[in-house]
């Protein structure tokens, strides 16, 4: 079911298609980081420490009683990396992507803003996997709260409350996409809104990008490579996706140094994330950076627990909110915007 305030969540401006977001030179750096400096934590892994975190910004709800494991949530093979943090690239070979004057340009443009900052460089790399979850918003964040200070299930609580649009960054993303394997593969998104049509963008995904604003848009990846390989046996939250030693070209999923999964490098699916945070002018930029309007999470806590009251939702307010699964859990249920149920249906490849 979706919830009206889930209605809210549209983009600035629809999303715009490129092509060749990255050079072929750009492309095979951004690659052989990857390679080198793996091997890479599983998205969950990288972003949650618990499984009532993960259904807090997924529009879930936890029954009555019900003790979450990580087998309930159901892991799919999809795995990160950062390749610059905070306005700080962390591989020196790859200055010119991150700081990247096109992207930069066309983000200033999308959002009719004056000023941009790099922030979020990212990678999402998988073999075969199952569709990415049910449609999803990005961590957004707010003056004072960021992804250095917040964990990303409150940031997305409270995006999905609609009581922080006040504090709320503007925020724009270059999404690529490198794929040649000949399933899926491709990105379902609604821009205008969960209960309109979703846009597909579909392969071929070589180089294709979207200038977007992810925060305010449901979206997930299509389903990608083979069914009969979507589900590798074994997995934890501990596997990793990192270069097969033994191809030059291939990958491979491996727990407690068990390989689970050989991927040939035709059916690897690599998206680069790239962000900026937006101004739209000076005096916007010296908010931010001045601090003369920031928000914590204490005053942030404070507002969801009285908003909950007000709406009669029955909980016992936390000692330790930020690291009560509890809590997360009565958080998660409050603020369950639902989301889009109108998925297209899943590429299959023709020998399932």
């Amino acid at each position: 079911m979706i919830h009206q305030l889930a209605e809210n969540f549209r983009p600035v401006a629809p999303p715009q298609l490129i092509d060749d977001a990255y050079s072929a030179d750009q492309h095979a750096r951004l690659l052989k980081v990857v390679r080198d400096n793996g091997p890479w934590p599983l998205i969950m892994a990288e972003n949650f420490k618990t499984p009532e975190e993960v259904v807090a910004t997924i529009s879930g709800s936890i029954p009555a009683g019900v003790k979450l494991t990580w087998d309930m949530i159901g892991l799919n093979p999809v795995f990160r990396g950062y390749l610059g943090r905070g306005g700080v690239c962390l591989y020196p070979e790859l200055e010119d992507c991150y700081y990247n004057s096109r992207f930069l340009d066309l983000v200033r443009k999308y959002w009719d803003c004056q000023y941009a900052e790099p922030e979020t460089f990212l990678f999402n790399i998988q073999g075969p996997t199952p569709i990415g979850g049910p449609p999803h918003l990005d961590g957004t964040v707010f003056r004072g709260m960021t992804m250095e200070n917040t964990p990303l299930w409150l940031l997305l609580t409270m995006a999905k409350s609609c009581l922080f649009d006040r504090w709320r960054s503007k925020k724009g993303q270059v999404i690529a996409w490198y794929y040649n394997g000949k399933v899926g593969g491709g990105f379902n998104c609604w821009p205008n809104g969960p209960s309109a049509e979703p846009l597909q963008i579909n392969a071929p995904m070589w180089g294709k990008a979207v200038v977007v604003e992810n925060e305010m848009m449901f979206h997930h990846g299509q389903a990608t490579g083979p069914v009969a390989q979507r589900k590798p046996q074994g997995l934890d939250i501990t596997s990793t996706f990192g270069a097969d030693p033994e191809d030059p070209t291939g990958w491979q999923v491996e727990t407690f140094g068990k390989v689970n999964q050989k991927v040939p490098g035709q059916e690897m699916r690599f998206l680069v994330h790239w962000g900026a945070r937006l101004f739209k002018d000076m005096a916007d930029l010296k908010r931010t950076y001045e601090h003369t309007d920031d928000i914590s999470a204490e005053t942030a806590i404070t507002m969801l627990i009285d908003d909950m009251k007000k709406r009669g939702v029955a909980f016992e307010v936390p000692t330790d909110p930020l690291h009560d699964n509890v809590f997360v859990g009565v958080l998660a249920q409050a603020y369950n915007i639902g989301g889009p149920t109108n998925i297209p249906p899943d590429a299959i490849d023709e020998a399932a």
